[in-house]
């Protein structure tokens, strides 16, 4: 099942910033204020050593809090990354990236994941022309993702997103206004900046 929890409570307990909140709001400015220290009343007295195996169950939390999914759902992102000729990090990433929902996020379409897989299952996202309402249709390089139509486009929380000037599109991706197109093989390396993919493949490969 995938988590629907309080989003600051695992963002500090994996002590980083996960982008489950939004930036500049009051919950994510208290996150930042917390993020070093546990959740629970005895989150003062710091972090305990861990084992290896426990180091490998929390890249993999992160890696499925970053992405909401559920541990079966990335399990099966594994399954099938194994079955492919390759590296297995290399083409876990790849899933996970052309997740519609992270793409949508990506292009800065919207401000975190939650919200991109909200504008999705709400029918406000097209690809190729055509309404898609799930979240986790894998997109084809060419595909292009535009918004169903212009009330979707001026969503006050879509107006917000899209007016962010500093957003750095990874070079797999392409942004023209309102209309984003896959133009590339995505790779690991900004998911590699969050999670230690080597410890995920370790996880699974018990």
């Amino acid at each position: 099942m995938r988590y629907t929890g309080p989003k600051n409570r695992i963002a500090r307990r994996e002590g980083m910033d996960l982008g489950l909140k939004t930036a500049g709001t009051k919950s994510h400015a208290s996150l930042l204020k917390k993020l070093n220290v546990l959740p629970g009343q005895h989150g003062t007295r710091g972090r305990r050593k861990v084992s290896e195996r426990g180091r490998q169950l929390r890249e993999t939390q992160k890696l499925k809090f970053i992405f909401g999914l559920s541990t079966k759902q990335l399990k099966n992102y594994f399954r099938s990354a194994v079955k492919k000729t390759g590296n297995t990090a290399l083409i876990l990433s790849e899933f996970l990236e052309r997740r519609l929902d992270n793409i949508v996020y990506r292009f800065g379409f919207s401000l975190t994941r939650p919200a991109a897989r909200q504008l999705i299952v709400h029918k406000h996202i097209k690809v190729n022309g055509k309404v898609l309402g799930i979240p986790s249709c894998q997109v084809k390089i060419n595909d292009l993702i535009s918004f169903a139509n212009e009330e979707a486009e001026k969503m006050p929380d879509v107006v917000k997103a899209i007016s962010v000037k500093d957003i750095i599109l990874p070079k797999w991706l392409e942004r023209k206004a309102v209309v984003g197109k896959l133009i590339g093989q995505p790779n690991q390396e900004l998911i590699e900046k969050q999670v230690n993919l080597r410890l995920v493949i370790e996880y699974f490969s018990r």
